[in-house]
């Protein structure tokens, strides 16, 4: 394999590392009825989610706080062609989702952020994540608006990178964010999470201690 060809998994992966470093790895006894060590890495200070605007696959405008409020959110960062990360969690997180009790799954919204605006028209982005899960969320927005996104999550923002003779790829960050009812951002789910590792997560997110 070319080493182009790596050079996305590693930006993602270097991202990763850096935007997640502040995270660790949520012990087991941290939520209810745990079955061992717990995929999810925890912030050691929570933040609240931010209310970022950009706009959904059918033209509306989308408020993320406000339109996902009381529902657990996974947040993620990405571009449709990916030719790893991105598709790789969405599969796992809808694999997963549909395993599960329909009572679990309808408390979670899976919020994907398109990096590649230029590429990812709503068109675009609401086929490729049909090929998922047709309830998840595809947002898009001007370059600016994405990037301000981004920053707005404490990530650094997804970056072009132009290969000779071939399309240009983005570097962006690797792992899901997510958030518990009450809005806070608590845990990081990073790229590797496993289809069993999300349903067992989800549940465990879903009813995170406290959470009505």
């Amino acid at each position: 394999m070319k080493t182009t060809k790596l050079l996305p998994a590693l930006l993602a992966m270097a991202l990763l590392v850096c935007t997640a470093c502040e995270a660790r790895r949520a012990p087991s006894a941290g939520t209810p009825e745990a079955g061992g060590e717990s995929a999810a890495r925890e912030y050691p200070n929570p933040r609240p989610k931010p209310n970022f605007l950009l706009t959904d696959t059918e033209g509306r405008p989308f408020p993320f706080r406000d339109s996902t409020e009381g529902s657990m959110t996974l947040l993620f960062f990405g571009y449709t062609h990916c030719p790893d990360v991105c598709p790789v969690h969405m599969a796992n997180i809808a694999a997963a989702l549909h395993k599960l009790p329909d009572n679990v799954a309808r408390q979670v919204k899976v919020v994907f952020v398109t990096t590649d605006p230029e590429r990812d028209t709503p068109q675009v982005i609401r086929a490729w994540l049909d090929h998922f899960d047709k309830r998840f969320i595809g947002l898009t927005g001007t370059q600016a608006e994405v990037d301000s996104a981004q920053v707005a999550m404490r990530l650094p923002p997804a970056y072009r990178e132009d290969i000779p003779g071939a399309p240009y790829q983005v570097g962006h960050s690797a792992h899901v964010i997510a958030f518990t009812k009450d809005g806070m951002a608590r845990f990081a789910l990073p790229f590797g999470t496993r289809q069993s590792e999300w349903a067992q997560e989800i549940p465990r997110l879903v009813a995170y201690p406290g959470q009505p």
